[in-house]
């Protein structure tokens, strides 16, 4: 195996020493919001927002007013990105059914698939307000049946983002908050004397929003751990430079800590991306931004063979994977970790972050190795349930309970099945020893 590092970015001891400063920063705010409810969420905007309205919820004359604020254009664009993304959830929720078998004459086991009751979506808008957010939180909890459906985003420039407002509407929000960051977060797990808790927290941000959803993890649901947006293009000669340079920068501009990793078995690929990514940089209006990530957390992993490449993308497991190589149904059949693929030089990861219909709150930080992304059925949970109809279903499970409760020392467990045994089953019928 050779596997040459043509590019690295900064040391994992690094990340690691940001991560606790931030840890930190996130456990002093959600104890303030514990204490002191609205008063410290209402103080937490005026520090980072400037933001000091008579309330943080919309009302719906104020949700009006902002969609009559989004252009025709936008609110044409913003229908036909939600009618995508319904369209793939419906389908994906379809597939999603309520079960009922009989294992044995009697004995009936189902599961029912249950919407989670109440769920905070939030919308990040600081450097970029994302209205596609909008879509894949709120329209993927209106498609699964949650009947309480919250959603928050920041303000921008000081006042509601209109297109925002609009997306969470239209996607089905039954409440809209402006608030933004950890307070929001905070507010919505935890709850405030406005502000009833959810079940559940949905939806990409910063890092303190990150750090937030880990925290509050257990007192509430969570969707995924998702910090700074991740991507990886794995390319062989079949694609160029400008391509790959593209796709790596696109993703890079979302902050300044955003990982960017070409994986190819073509060493003039990667040293023309490398240059290609040197141009771009010159012209690209958020430069500034895209060339901190691509300094810092930017690399380049050359390899010799595809095989290669597939081990080194699976032990990534990056967020999105765009895959470009003449193989591409390979690697679709062979990855097992990252948060989404985008197969094929015709499509490409801004798809997917708004409009294609898939969702693009997604695993990073490695954990596609065991979730995947947002999509219908995070919404839902599935509960089983059993019922047995018989008296002969009854004594028989019963027995074989019984004892089996008894091989682990659980005698108040036996004593149950034991007395189904002696209620329900029939002297010409044997049932064994399990109730003596």
């Amino acid at each position: 195996m050779s596997i040459s590092n043509l590019k690295v970015g900064r040391p994992e001891a690094a990340r690691a020493e940001d991560d606790a400063r931030v840890r930190v920063v996130v456990e002093d705010v959600l104890k303030d919001i514990e204490l002191r409810g609205d008063a410290a969420v209402r103080d937490l905007s005026l520090r980072f927002d400037k933001y000091d309205p008579p309330s943080f919820r919309l009302t719906a004359s104020e949700i009006e007013a902002a969609m009559q604020q989004v252009s025709l254009r936008d609110m044409e664009d913003i229908r036909f990105a939600q009618d995508q993304i319904r369209r793939f959830a419906e389908a994906q929720r379809a597939s999603m059914t309520d079960i009922e078998v009989e294992t044995l004459p009697g004995v009936f086991l189902g599961h029912r698939n249950i919407p989670v009751q109440s769920v905070g979506c939030y919308v990040p808008g600081g450097k970029f307000p994302m209205v596609a957010s909008a879509h894949m939180s709120v329209l993927t909890a209106n498609v699964a049946g949650v009947p309480r459906i919250v959603a928050s985003a920041p303000p921008v420039k000081g006042a509601p983002h209109s297109a925002i407002v609009a997306a969470m509407h239209m996607g089905g929000a039954h409440e809209i908050y402006v608030l933004g960051g950890m307070q929001a977060v905070g507010a919505m797990a935890i709850g405030t004397e406005t502000i009833k808790p959810v079940d559940m927290l949905v939806g990409p941000g910063n890092a303190y929003v990150a750090e937030a959803k880990r925290q509050l993890y257990g007192r509430v649901g969570i969707d995924l751990f998702a910090g700074p947006t991740e991507t990886m293009v794995i390319a062989d000669e079949t694609v160029d430079a400008e391509l790959c340079a593209t796709d790596l920068l696109g993703q890079a501009e979302h902050g300044y800590n955003s990982p960017a990793i070409l994986i190819t078995n073509s060493r003039r690929l990667a040293e023309a991306t490398m240059a290609e990514i040197d141009r771009l940089l010159t012209i690209l209006p958020t430069a500034e931004t895209a060339a901190a990530s691509w300094r810092d957390y930017g690399e380049v992993i050359l390899c010799d063979s595809y095989d290669e490449m597939l081990e080194q993308a699976n032990t990534i497991a990056s967020e999105h994977v765009q895959v470009m190589t003449d193989r591409d149904g390979w690697f679709l059949e062979n990855m097992n970790s990252y948060g989404a693929l985008f197969l094929g030089p015709r499509t490409n990861v801004a798809n997917g972050d708004k409009v294609i219909g898939t969702n693009h709150t997604l695993p990073t930080r490695k954990a596609g190795r065991y979730t995947g992304g947002l999509w219908v059925g995070k919404f839902l949970k599935t509960h089983s349930y059993q019922r047995i109809d018989t008296d002969n279903a009854a004594a028989l499970v019963g027995a074989y309970g019984s004892r089996l409760c008894m091989l682990e020392g659980f005698v108040g467990h036996a004593e149950q099945c034991n007395l189904r045994v002696r209620r329900y089953g029939h002297r010409d019928v044997g049932y064994g020893m399990a109730a003596e």
